[in-house]
């Protein structure tokens, strides 16, 4: 306290002291001399009225923001006043004696007292209004009066009693000391040896009242409180001559000392004044702004709004003196952070002008934070042009457009960041991640191409750019001889590109590969993700393993295959399903075989019949050479997937399925006990659909039928014969052979077929009701009276069908049922009969419908053709699936290249 008082006197330490009478008499006493110093009784009543209505505000409820603005416009009419009054000297010739000089010399200090008083009287009340020393130092800044260095004593006068009520307050509040201390350090430097003498002084007292706002000062200790005012008292003047003219010491000791939120406000006021008109402050500012960031920029928040800001200027003025300060704060910013940065260079409109390409530039000079850009720029490059997202797992800044272009803007950098020589090392580092993501932002890019016809392109010219900054020209040379560039953005030739990419980075025997390898694993087991970045995923990966790997791959890789397989997007199921068929021949030595095909069983219920056909055929293919011992452990669950398909909607996959059926059956002959159950579970599928309005379905049909009744030991084979074929005797001989040999089935049998006389189809109906009637007739004696009502409710609605033969043919079939039911007469009477039936007495049936079926005049193919036809099927399918990768257009480089495709992606 002794060593405030003896620099402050006692109306400054304590301004309420100054009493109203002290300030009459000295209006009385100056009065008689108003007519030669009325200037400066003017002033002083000014300057009282000024400070009358600040004192009674501080007193006031007035809304603080509303008393602010009050007091600060009194304090800057104070101001005017006293920059208007002339110097102490022409005050003193205005005196006639040396009384008289005395008065008006006193006059004139106590009118700088007031100034002074009425500052104190504010900071008293609030710390807050430290702001007003700002103001004030900005006002001094414009008006070059003689009286800049009694208003800088003033002010540093003002920041001592902050300081030393700071060191005796709980809790101090001053968020103005960021701003306050930019202006402060900028008359560091001034000219003038005495205002830059000041303004260090008032620096130290700002810092000591910044530490005062840390945590870790003890300030409910009173000795603690005295021990760090005294150290600060007794060092001061060093450090305050160790402030003026050394900028380097004010900025370490500003990143020091501030909060990180006061000092942002200090870089952010700095900042501005780069725009200064004055070339001097504008150096300084840029001076000190350089050093703050080199020592502190770590600490500085709201990043982003300082790039902002930065941008907005250049726009402003292109040409600007301090643009090349302006660019190197940027660079200083990205050193600490450079996500806060990058995200905030991206989200400008699409294409970047000159000034935003400066600025990408400026981030990227310096290669310490170049691995941290390019994490940034892959983080932004997942997103997809021109779609929302609800949320990231990384905080990020979003467009203010509609839509999501911050990917475009990314793509676009990379075209600056990528050749940059300091970027050599981090681009080798993130090669793979690099070439995926910007793989994928071509793809999306081309479903771009209507609507931003100027915005697609960037991704491309990004990937080129890789290559050619990775050593990787000879790819680049080879894929434009090849035309790869011309058409790589349209959608219709972009899967063939990516694979063309592949097999060219291949064939380059590229040195990325290891990591390529390992980063698409990753991609590939990481979890869901886009559809259409997964397919690129399975083809890159696909082209790699094929030039670096014999068959069959290492399990890593097949597990990834196998999960392809059910994959929601079906161009990816059908290629993974077409490359496990092409290890066909390898496929004993495939580890955890059983595991693949289960998987391949799963793809029978996809809703997409193009890879269900995919899958049927890549069985075929697989089992056809499949080790016996795997095969007759997996046969009864593989023939069992056949029979939901048997009833499939499209011709076609019913086709295969009974005919692949036929063939497991066929192969699988020597395990015909293991798979009796299973061939009389299909039968009913494989009898009704023989009368199919398909001649392919209903060949399979005979064909299967064929192999299921020769392995039954049944005589049925020679009825399925195009000269003896007749629905209706194929139907009563299968069921007459039931009767001897399978009668237990009977009752499933005739549930099964249940089903297809709900169908819309007419051919199913006919021969169900058919294959119905027999075999109720054949084994209606096993059916409990409930299933004979049920089976009678669903003939009689056939007696209404619109189709007349379906009529005729239920009449037959209901009257077979009522007599069923008719014989019916107790539960024992029909056990009986049924032991005595099984025992003792097989009557075979005879014709009862006289049915002529519309197929009958079909040829029944030979097992050469059906061979044919799966090898025509298979090669349907992979045509299906090339001219998904590789779309036929007339063009030259097409047609040239359209064999060479057909013959790397099959064989």
């Amino acid at each position: 306290m002794e060593d405030f008082n003896s620099s402050v006197n006692k109306s400054t330490r304590n301004p309420k002291t100054v009493t109203n009478l002290q300030i009459l008499q000295y209006g009385m006493k100056w009065h008689h001399m108003a007519h030669e110093a009325r200037s400066l009784v003017d002033i002083y009543s000014g300057l009282l009225s000024n400070q009358s209505v600040i004192l009674a505000m501080n007193s006031s409820f007035v809304d603080p923001l509303r008393q602010f603005e009050s007091q600060l416009k009194k304090i800057e009419s104070s101001f005017r006043m006293l920059a208007s009054m002339p110097s102490l000297d022409k005050v003193k010739q205005l005196g006639s004696s040396n009384e008289d000089i005395e008065d008006l010399e006193n006059l004139y200090q106590n009118i700088l007292n007031m100034f002074e008083y009425s500052l104190l009287s504010l900071v008293t009340t609030d710390f807050y209004k430290l702001q007003i020393l700002k103001e004030i130092l900005v006002w001094m800044s414009e008006d070059s009066s003689y009286l800049q260095d009694r208003i800088m004593i003033i002010i540093n006068t003002v920041l001592k009693f902050a300081a030393w009520k700071a060191r005796r307050c709980t809790s101090v509040d001053a968020p103005c000391l960021g701003v306050l201390a930019a202006e402060l350090s900028l008359l560091c430097s001034h000219d003038d040896s005495l205002i830059a003498q000041q303004a260090s002084l008032g620096m130290c007292h700002l810092f000591d009242i910044a530490k005062c706002q840390h945590a870790d000062i003890g300030k409910s200790n009173p000795t603690d409180s005295k021990s760090h005012s005294g150290l600060l008292s007794s060092n001061v003047e060093v450090l305050a001559k160790k402030f003026q003219q050394n900028k380097r010491e004010i900025a370490q000791t500003v990143g020091q000392t501030l909060l990180p939120s006061l000092l942002t406000d200090f870089v952010r006021s700095l900042l501005m004044k780069l725009s200064s008109p004055d070339d001097k402050i504008a150096s300084e500012a840029a001076s000190i702004l350089t050093l703050t960031l080199t020592f502190h920029s770590h600490k500085v928040t709201m990043v982003s709004k300082i790039v902002d800001a930065i941008y907005k200027q250049l726009c402003e003025n292109s040409f600007h003196n301090m643009k090349c300060d302006m660019l190197g704060v940027i660079t200083l910013l990205t050193r600490t952070s450079p996500k806060k940065v990058i995200f905030q260079l991206m989200d400008y409109p699409v294409p970047a002008d000159d000034t935003l390409i400066q600025m990408w530039q400026a981030a990227g000079s310096e290669a310490t934070p170049a691995p941290h850009v390019l994490k940034t720029i892959l983080l932004i490059l997942k997103g997809k042009p021109g779609e929302m997202e609800d949320s990231l797992t990384e905080r990020k800044r979003f467009s203010l457009d509609a839509t999501n272009v911050m990917p475009l803007a990314a793509s676009q950098a990379l075209c600056t960041f990528l050749p940059l020589g300091s970027y050599k090392k981090a681009v080798a580092q993130f090669f793979p991640q690099l070439l995926m993501a910007l793989m994928f932002q071509v793809s999306y890019s081309s479903e771009l191409s209507l609507m931003l016809t100027d915005r697609t392109l960037y991704a491309q010219d990004a990937l080129r750019a890789l290559l050619n900054c990775s050593g990787l020209q000879e790819v680049d040379i080879t894929l434009t001889k090849k035309s790869f560039w011309n058409h790589l953005s349209e959608e219709l030739y972009h899967r063939y590109r990516v694979y063309l990419l592949a097999k060219t980075l291949s064939g380059c025997n590229f040195p990325q590969f290891p990591e390529t390898l390992h980063y698409l694993y990753k991609l590939s087991v990481e979890g869901p993700r886009r559809s259409e970045d997964n397919l690129i995923i399975v083809i890159f990966l696909t082209e790699l393993l094929n030039n670096f790997f014999k068959e069959p791959f290492p399990e890593v890789f097949l597990v990834l295959f196998r999960n392809w397989i059910n994959d929601s997007n079906p161009v990816v199921s059908k290629l993974s399903l077409l490359r496990i068929a092409q290890m066909s021949s390898v496929v004993n030595e495939i580890e955890n075989v059983s595991s693949l095909l289960i998987a391949i069983l799963d793809a029978f219920l996809s809703k997409d019949e193009t890879v269900v056909r995919r899958a049927l055929l890549t069985l075929r293919t697989l089992l056809a050479k499949l080790d016996k011992v795997i095969y007759s452990s997996l046969c009864t669950r593989i023939a069992s997937s056949y029979c939901p398909l048997m009833d499939h909607i499209n011709g076609g996959i019913r086709s295969m399925a009974i005919r692949h059926f036929g063939e497991l059956l066929r192969e699988m002959s020597q395990y015909t006990w293991m798979l009796s159950d299973v061939v009389l579970g299909g039968l009913v599928p494989l009898i009704v659909f023989l009368e199919d309005d398909e001649e392919r379905v209903a060949n399979a049909c005979k064909y299967t039928l064929k192999i299921c009744t020769l392995q039954l030991k049944w005589s049925t084979s020679y009825l399925l014969k195009n000269a003896n074929y007749s629905f209706e005797m194929v139907v009563l001989n299968i069921c007459n052979n039931l009767i001897i040999s399978h009668r237990n089935y009977i009752r499933d049998l005739i549930s099964d077929t249940l089903g297809f006389l709900w169908s819309s189809r007419t051919y199913l109906k006919r021969a169900s009701v058919i294959l119905v009637g027999y075999l109720a007739k054949s084994g209606g004696h096993l059916l409990h009276r409930d299933e004979i009502e049920v089976m009678l409710d669903v003939i009689e609605r056939l007696l209404r069908d619109e189709d007349p033969v379906i009529k005729e043919l239920a009449k037959i079939t209901h009257s077979i049922f009522k007599k069923i039911a008719h014989k019916l007469t107790s539960a024992t009477l029909k056990q009986n009969f049924q032991k005595l039936l099984k025992f003792f007495y097989i009557k075979k049936l005879k014709p009862l419908y006289n049915y002529n079926s519309p197929n009958r005049q079909r040829d029944s193919p030979t097992d050469s053709e059906y061979i044919k036809n799966d090898k025509k099927g298979l090669r349907e399918e992979n045509d299906d699936t090339l001219i998904t990768l590789f779309p036929k257009k007339h063009d030259t480089y097409m047609q040239n290249d359209a064999i060479a495709h057909e013959d790397v992606m099959v064989h």
